[in-house]
């Protein structure tokens, strides 16, 4: 069987339609990876919904379904913009063995938002024809070549890996799977066929007043599978109204927060808030007529301050002039009488006598030039005014803006509380959407118990089917005495004892090939491959257990995080080869919490072996650049695609390539 072509029409995060060519070939050669990347929550595990719902439709173990009926599921994987009128599709082909004939297969299913009935359309393609025969036998023939009990052992994700790892036997729907694997379930089959046969003979063999026990017994038998079913149907229905009961809660809750019920519950808590605000914000006022009191009203005539800081530099530069004229005027005098002494000629000295009145003049032209003086301000005084408008006043500006942006937050804040109040209910309205919210609650508790109750007697009338069917087992057996019938009888015990064995036997056959295959698989992909020698499956519970090279029992706990998922893989890989099925494989997330060592071996050694066509689904942490560079050297890749998910829209598209 290979998979080749998905298409997906509006389905999940795929808005609109979406064609995946999944043939394992590349250019004719034959490459078994078609590898996909996506961030978590980019549509992977989707993509594996897909696969298993067009393959089984209504009998498909999806995730996300969890009770959901199948008609409510299906709603639930409409693309959410997807129109009333627009059809959700799902199409799966995949070639296959069919008469002896290696022929090409297409399952398509569709339904709309809200399908008719609970149920999708489903048609099938053989040879580019309609098979109508197939179509209404699909469930009985996908059974012939991927049987449901085993899909999980070719189809599954790394959560599934991790959680065997884990658990010391194999979970139920495992062991269920290696007994449909291995062909046990048919020695099953066969005794209970035997039973039904050997009840039909002890009914010939008992007497009138026997018989009318036995089928008093068998009439409470049906009585009770009768009450069985309604106590069945009763567990579902109330299933549906402890679901209907939660959205009804949530609605009500839903209702309380927006229709003002929590802000009104709050309200003392609010103006306990808004009553704090407003003594913040007189206290901030406070401070700010502190301020206003000192020199920041200066703050007012900044253009002034300026001013009147260049003109008392000009007045004390003025006054340094008058201070320093009359030392110039004497030293001027001296100068000249000095000249006289030394001789010098009388043109000289007029000369000099011309250049110093000269100076005189442009000195005192200064003076004039700067006008009187009226601010009349000393050096102190300008240092003391110099002080306070660059320093105080500046300080004062920065406390008081800093006050300000204080009181508007504050502002801001009250004017939040203000609106919170403002839509807070009534406390009429309060009181009546708490009524409905406790009512709602209330009900939850209710079907809750209801169902608890309805599951109870559910489980006690199985319990007591089982025992009238054993007391009708025990009785019969008591009661035949006739001849013919009883050798039949006698023979079909001796059978159902030599099935017992036979199924013994084959079990423990099954089971060494299958503990081959396990150690081989695993000693390939461990790393330390001395370190197990062999793998023994338990007979009864399938449990592994595993002995080192001098026979000595390895315990489990003793491998790593990472052994023991290389250990689950080998397992899977292992029921695999014994079954002899060739089948498609698909890991959505495979590589888990693996180190890097044992991430490279199930890379090299895992992947690119474990079938003919591997559908890989990773993250970029999981098979990132190095890994994706060794399979790309090996030439194991087929296709390469990307899902890229858009936050913005909520759509997820298809796109080829990967992140490196």
């Amino acid at each position: 069987m290979i998979f080749t072509e998905l298409v997906l029409n509006n389905f999940g995060a795929y808005a609109g339609r979406h064609v995946i060519n999944l043939r394992p070939e590349n250019n004719g050669t034959m490459h078994p990876i078609i590898l996909f990347g996506g961030m978590n929550g980019g549509g992977k595990t989707t993509l594996m919904d897909a696969i298993r719902l067009a393959l089984y439709g209504q009998r498909a173990k999806c995730s996300g379904r969890g009770n959901l009926g199948y008609g409510d599921f299906l709603t639930q994987l409409v693309n959410r913009q997807t129109l009333p009128e627009q059809t959700t599709e799902i199409e799966l082909s995949f070639e296959s063995i069919f008469d002896n004939h290696w022929q090409t297969f297409k399952i398509t299913r569709a339904w709309k938002r809200y399908p008719a009935e609970g149920k999708d359309s489903i048609s099938i393609i053989r040879q580019d024809g309609y098979d109508s025969n197939l179509q209404e036998n699909w469930d009985e023939y996908i059974e012939s070549i991927l049987p449901l009990g085993i899909s999980n052992l070719f189809l599954f994700d790394g959560e599934q890996v991790k959680e065997l790892a884990e658990l010391d036997a194999p979970p139920p729907s495992v062991v269920d799977a290696i007994n449909s694997l291995l062909g046990l379930e048919l020695a099953e089959k066969l005794a209970v066929d035997l039973e039904v046969l050997a009840s039909r003979k002890r009914k010939d063999l008992a007497s009138k007043a026997q018989l009318a026990t036995i089928e008093e017994i068998e009439a409470k038998i049906k009585e009770k599978e009768k009450a069985e079913k309604i106590a069945f149907d009763k567990v579902i229905s109330l299933e549906d109204r402890l679901k209907k009961a939660h959205q009804k809660s949530d609605r009500a809750s839903s209702k309380f927060r927006t229709e003002g019920g929590k802000i009104a519950a709050e309200r003392s808590s609010l103006e306990e808030q808004k009553n704090n605000l407003i003594a913040q914000q007189k206290k901030q006022q406070e401070q700010l007529r502190i301020l206003a009191a000192k020199t920041l009203p200066l703050g007012l005539i900044d253009n002034l301050l300026a001013d009147a800081e260049v003109t008392g530099k000009q007045e004390l530069k003025i006054q340094q002039f008058k201070q320093a004229q009359s030392l110039i005027d004497e030293r001027d005098e001296k100068l000249l009488a000095y000249l006289k002494d030394i001789g010098t000629s009388e043109e000289y000295n007029t000369k000099v006598q011309f250049f110093i009145e000269e100076e005189n003049k442009s000195l005192e032209n200064t003076i004039n030039s700067h006008g009187s003086a009226y601010l009349e301000i000393t050096e102190d005084e300008f240092q003391q005014f110099i002080s306070i408008s660059k320093n105080k006043l500046s300080l004062q500006q920065k406390q008081a803006k800093d006050i300000l942006n204080e009181l508007q937050q504050i502002s801001n804040e009250m004017d939040a509380i203000d609106k919170q109040l403002t839509l807070a209910a009534s406390p009429e309205e309060y009181d009546k959407l708490q009524k409905a919210k406790d009512r709602a609650v209330q009900a939850v508790s209710q079907c809750k118990s209801d169902l608890d109750l309805a599951k109870t007697q559910k489980n006690q009338l199985t319990l007591e089917i089982e025992k009238a069917k054993k007391e009708l087992k025990n009785y019969s057996q008591k009661i035949i005495d006739s001849d013919n019938n009883q050798h039949i009888v006698n023979s079909i015990t001796k059978v159902q004892k030599t099935l017992e064995l036979f199924k013994e036997k084959l079990t423990l056959k099954k089971l060494n090939k299958l503990e081959n295959e396990i150690t081989e698989c695993f000693r390939y992909l461990l790393y330390k491959s001395n370190l197990v020698y062999k793998v023994v499956v338990d007979s009864d519970s399938f449990s592994l257990s595993l002995y080192d090279p001098q026979g000595k029992l390895l315990p489990k706990q003793r491998l790593s995080a990472g052994e023991k998922q290389l250990l689950a893989i080998a397992f899977l890989w292992g029921l695999a080869r014994v079954s002899g099925k060739k089948l498609p494989i698909a890991i959505d997330t495979p590589l888990g919490r693996l180190d890097s060592s044992h991430r490279t071996n199930l890379i090299e050694r895992y992947f690119p072996s474990a079938s003919h066509q591997v559908i890989l689904l990773s993250t970029d942490t999981e098979i990132g650049e190095k890994e994706i560079v060794t399979l790309r050297e090996q030439e194991a890749i087929a296709r390469e695609y990307l899902l890229e998910y858009n936050a913005d829209n909520g759509h997820t598209t298809v796109n080829s390539g990967y992140f490196w």
